[in-house]
């Protein structure tokens, strides 16, 4: 291997940094030559059809107040999947943690009555916290201490919760003489206040992202950090310094559910001001990807810039008819899924055969298999 000792060391912060964003900024090219392709097929220009994505998405007043309201649930939701898989552990149950935040805060929206916002605006947070972080540390006990797979146990546990809101949305939870199943408004004192006039986007992107600064510090930067990613990289040579492998999978499963139990808070209390049947449209699904995309070189720019891409893609999605561009509805959908499969390929290829996403199955670490 030659020496870069020539290079100044002035440069080298330059130098890393170029080498950082190299992978997926290689992704992203990849991902759009092939969707350029796609839309070539499909009878339109592929210039067109980016301009319009880009400019409607970013550069447009509403259209950017309507992405970073997208981003919102997926940068929480994506952080939670990113905290377990550190610990070596796939939370698939984002759907469901995000179901479970949503009614943990509607119900504090709802029944609890008569309090300043500066008082129930984060007790209604708190709540979806809760709700959400006992969704997925149900898994994690299961997984540390009976040695149940925690994608299944996440998987199931995501019907669960879905039905489970369908029903009170239909029964106790119903507003009077709706015509679907949602429930009444919350509080106004309960309800996130929007920051940018005239759009749909509120003060949860704020939230999302501080929390995605303040897990880069937690993980990078202290003792628990140190022990998650112990733990996730060799679970037996963490017990051999005697850190407690089942306590951090349950804590590292609670903290991934609290965190996608904030994006189902944050959809009732800024965009929504109700609960309804549908909470998510898949952003537990979507945070998959975007973990595959960013994981490995994870930064909260490099995850606030994910879920900005995945959200732009879905923000679009809305308008596609108005913009006249001939862009076809699945490239919108396929788009930041291809990203995320270019980004796992040149992954892949740096990973030895036992590994997944840098993270090693340990036949000791039961369940991990």
């Amino acid at each position: 291997m030659k020496s870069i000792n020539w290079i100044h060391p002035r440069f080298l912060p330059i130098l890393s940094l170029l080498i950082a964003v190299a992978p997926p900024v290689a992704a992203i090219v990849s991902a759009l030559v092939v969707g350029a392709i796609l839309i070539i097929f499909a009878g339109a220009n592929p210039i067109t059809a980016y301009t319009a994505l880009f400019q409607e998405s970013l550069s447009t007043y509403f259209g950017f107040g309507n992405t970073l309201t997208k981003m919102t649930p997926l940068l929480f939701i994506s952080l939670g999947v990113l905290v377990a898989l550190k610990a070596g552990q796939f939370n698939i149950g984002g759907e469901g943690q995000i179901y479970l935040g949503a009614l943990g805060s509607a119900l504090i929206g709802l029944y609890v009555q008569e309090l300043p916002a500066i008082i129930h605006i984060p007790l209604a947070l708190l709540a979806g916290f809760v709700f959400g972080a006992v969704w997925g540390w149900i898994p994690g006990y299961l997984k540390a201490v009976r040695g149940v797979n925690e994608v299944i146990t996440t998987l199931l546990l995501n019907y669960i919760a879905m039905n489970l809101v369908s029903y009170l949305v239909q029964n106790p939870l119903k507003a009077p003489a709706a015509p679907s199943p949602y429930s009444p408004l919350i509080a106004k004192s309960a309800q996130l206040p929007i920051i940018l006039s005239g759009s749909l986007a509120h003060a949860g992107i704020i939230l999302a992202l501080m929390a995605a600064f303040i897990l880069w510090i937690l993980l990078g930067r202290s003792p628990l950090g140190y022990q998650i990613t112990a733990v996730g990289l060799n679970p037996i040579a963490a017990r051999y310094a005697r850190m407690s492998v089942e306590r951090t999978i349950m804590l590292v499963m609670a903290l991934a559910g609290g965190l996608a139990g904030l994006a189902g808070a944050t959809e009732v209390m800024g965009l929504k001001y109700r609960l309804f049947e549908q909470v998510s449209p898949g952003y537990g699904f979507d945070a998959i990807a975007i973990a595959a995309l960013i994981f490995g070189r994870w930064h909260p720019i490099g995850s606030a810039l994910a879920c900005l891409l995945f959200g732009a893609t879905e923000a679009l999605q809305l308008r596609i008819q108005a913009l006249g561009a001939n862009i076809p509805y699945q490239f919108l959908v396929m788009l930041p899924y291809a990203i995320a499969l270019f980004a796992l390929l040149g992954l892949a290829g740096k990973a030895s055969p036992p590994k997944v996403l840098g993270v090693t199955y340990y036949p000791e670490n039961r369940g991990i298999e």
